[in-house]
């Protein structure tokens, strides 16, 4: 009899295991909801992958995000460990007023960031401008528990800036925003600013870079959704924190776009926008600025000036550049994280009176993001 139950208990596990394994592999996942910008490129298995352990921590990934009652479960944690008082799940500080990231503190080194951005300014005899953005983190640091606050962004920030050399202007986002704190500078669901938090600081960018800013009463703003989840909300599934607002700003009597072209990583190229509200049906609502992700995007205006501008930036700057359109007739926009190769395959820096990096600091974690500001095409035939 035991034998029996034994064998009808492994048969029934068994058939469970199957039918989870094959909801993986083929199961669509939670689309719904918007993971951020660290879900970049499409994962292809290899036998290296196999081989050397990187399968394992991609099959982890895709079974926590394929799993039906993953939601659910993140959820019922979140709520339980708010309830004791415990207010780190998944790396996020869990509160009601917002959400936060609460790994800032475990970031590593910008020695190497700020090494190969030396290096690529270097050769660069035109005017560079850096702005390193916090995340909302790093402004509402006072909220986290007091252990994380060892290595706050405000540091990260100035060790980043003290390491770069040469012609590179640096600009100080963070004391801007942390005056403007007690506005909606920032998302409650997302590590990312609002399109607001980004109006604050483009006013001080743009008279660095040497324009006058557009006046805030100038704009007609849209509230294009009230139902934003971010980057946070997806590693928590908290849903006491309110939705966020997603706003278009729209300067009426300004310049008007005459183009938006975006291209990939072979120039084939496609007609973009500059707000593609396709998004906000989608998983990705944040994506609405610009459109999807390509590698990098060509922006022409009826600005009557021939000036001419490379952003190079991650994800904090899309709802930034609207703000920019005022002000060149042409803006070219590289964003790293897509690019395959060098950036000399895309444009000639040295073409451009000024350059822009515009990025968030939990981007500088990523050791590698800036090599092909200075991979050759020589070397990227190599690889």
């Amino acid at each position: 009899m035991k034998n029996a139950v034994s064998k009808i208990t492994a048969v029934i596990v068994l058939v469970y295991i199957s039918a989870v394994m094959i909801f993986i592999l083929f199961g669509k996942g939670n689309s719904n909801i918007m993971y951020g910008s660290s879900c970049r490129k499409k994962h292809c298995i290899s036998v290296s992958d196999v081989m050397y352990g990187s399968f394992t921590e991609y099959f982890t990934e895709l079974t926590a995000n394929r799993l039906p009652v993953r939601s659910r479960m993140i959820a019922a944690e979140s709520r339980l460990k708010s309830a004791m008082n415990e207010s780190v799940v998944n790396g996020v500080c869990v509160d009601s007023r917002m959400l936060l990231d609460a790994e800032v503190s475990d970031r590593g080194s910008v020695s190497k960031n700020a090494h190969t951005i030396n290096e690529f300014c270097g050769k660069y005899k035109g005017a560079v401008y850096f702005a390193a953005i916090p995340t909302s983190s790093g402004v509402y640091e006072s909220y986290l528990p007091e252990y994380i606050r060892k290595n706050p962004e405000s540091m990260q920030i100035s060790s980043l800036y003290s390491e770069l050399e040469g012609n590179i202007r640096e600009i100080d986002a963070y004391n801007i925003l942390k005056m403007l704190n007690e506005n909606y500078i920032y998302y409650r669901n997302d590590t990312r600013w609002t399109s607001y938090g980004a109006y604050c600081v483009y006013r001080t960018v743009i008279q660095k870079l040497g324009f006058s800013p557009v006046a805030y009463d100038k704009y007609t703003i849209n509230h294009v959704t009230d139902d934003f989840r971010g980057n946070l909300y997806a590693r928590t599934f908290y849903s006491r924190v309110r939705p966020d607002i997603i706003d278009i700003y729209r300067y009426t009597e300004g310049a008007r776009i005459i183009s938006c072209t975006g291209y990939d990583n072979d120039m084939k190229s496609y007609a973009g926008k500059l707000y593609d509200k396709s998004f906000i049906d989608s998983g990705n609502m944040y994506d609405m600025y610009l459109g999807e992700k390509r590698p990098l995007v060509k922006i022409r205006t009826t600005v009557n000036n021939e000036r001419r501008l490379l952003v190079i930036k991650d994800s904090f700057a899309d709802c930034f550049i609207p703000f920019l359109t005022q002000h060149y007739s042409e803006i070219d926009i590289a964003d790293p994280a897509y690019m395959e190769g060098s950036i000399v395959d895309f444009v000639d820096p040295g073409s451009y009176e000024q350059i822009l990096f515009l990025f968030g600091i939990d981007s500088m974690d990523d050791e590698n993001l800036f090599d092909v500001l200075v991979n050759t095409p020589e070397e990227r035939k190599v690889e």
